[in-house]
C-alpha cells in the first residue's frame, strides 16, 4: 500500500485539527469573563448592607466582588472550586505576596504524582499567578492564575482563581486583615453609573 492511500486516510482529521488551531481564541481573550459570568471586570451597584473594604466571593455568580463605598462594589471574574473541593465561610486576608511560590498539597500529590514538588515564584507556569492574598490559616488563597481559560469554569481544588490583572488590581485595593465572605449565594447588581440612587434596593 503505497504511502498517498494513507495520508488520505488522514487528511480529513489533520485539516479538522487544523482549523481548531485557526479559531483558537487569542492570547488575551477573556474567556471566562463573557457575558454569562457577567463579563469582565466592572463597577457595579452592591446592597448597601456590605462595608466598604470587604471582599465577598460568591461562587454562585462565578465573581469576586470588592466593596468600595456603601452601595458599590468593584466585580470580578473568578474560577470556582470544583465539586468535590466546595466550602463557604467568613475568613480574612491573613497575608498577601508578589510573585509567590508554589507547593502542592499532599492531596494534589496523591491525585496527580507528576506534579512539581515546588514551583518558584514569577515563574510563567506558576499556577498562582503574579499575586496571592491568603485566607486565614488555610490554605486557600486568591491568586493569579496560569491558566487564564479556566476563569468562569469550576476549576480549582478550593482556592479563588483571577486572571492576573485583576488579581494585581485587587491586591493593590486590599489590605491585611481585610474580611472575606465566601458564600454561593447569588447577588443582584447592576451597573452602578446607570443606577444611580436606586443601587440600596438591590439585595442578596
Amino acid at each position: 500500500m503505497s504511502v498517498y492511500p494513507r495520508l488520505a486516510k488522514f487528511l480529513p482529521v489533520l485539516l479538522a485539527g487544523i482549523a481548531a488551531l485557526s479559531f483558537a481564541p487569542a492570547a488575551n481573550a477573556q474567556w471566562g469573563g463573557g457575558a454569562e459570568w457577567g463579563g469582565g471586570r466592572q463597577t457595579v451597584s452592591f446592597p448597601t448592607s456590605f462595608a466598604p473594604g470587604k471582599i465577598i466571593v460568591s461562587f454562585g455568580d462565578r465573581r469576586l466582588y470588592k466593596v468600595t463605598g456603601r452601595g458599590q462594589a468593584i466585580s470580578y471574574p473568578i474560577a470556582v472550586p470544583r465539586e468535590d473541593a466546595r466550602w463557604q465561610g467568613t475568613t480574612n486576608v491573613s497575608m498577601k505576596r508578589v510573585n509567590p511560590d508554589w507547593r502542592p498539597t499532599p492531596t494534589m500529590l496523591q491525585k496527580n504524582p507528576r506534579l512539581p514538588t515546588w514551583v518558584p515564584g514569577g515563574h510563567p507556569m506558576n499556577p498562582l499567578g503574579i499575586r496571592a492574598l491568603y485566607l486565614g490559616s488555610s490554605t486557600y488563597r486568591i491568586h493569579g492564575t496560569d491558566a487564564p481559560w479556566t476563569i468562569g469554569t469550576a476549576a480549582s481544588s478550593g482556592c479563588i482563581r483571577m486572571y492576573n490583572e485583576d488579581v494585581v488590581d485587587l491586591y493593590n485595593r486590599t489590605n491585611v486583615g481585610a474580611s472575606v465572605l465566601v458564600t454561593w449565594k447569588r447577588f443582584k447588581t447592576g451597573d452602578y453609573a446607570s443606577a444611580g440612587s436606586k443601587k440600596s434596593a438591590n439585595q442578596w
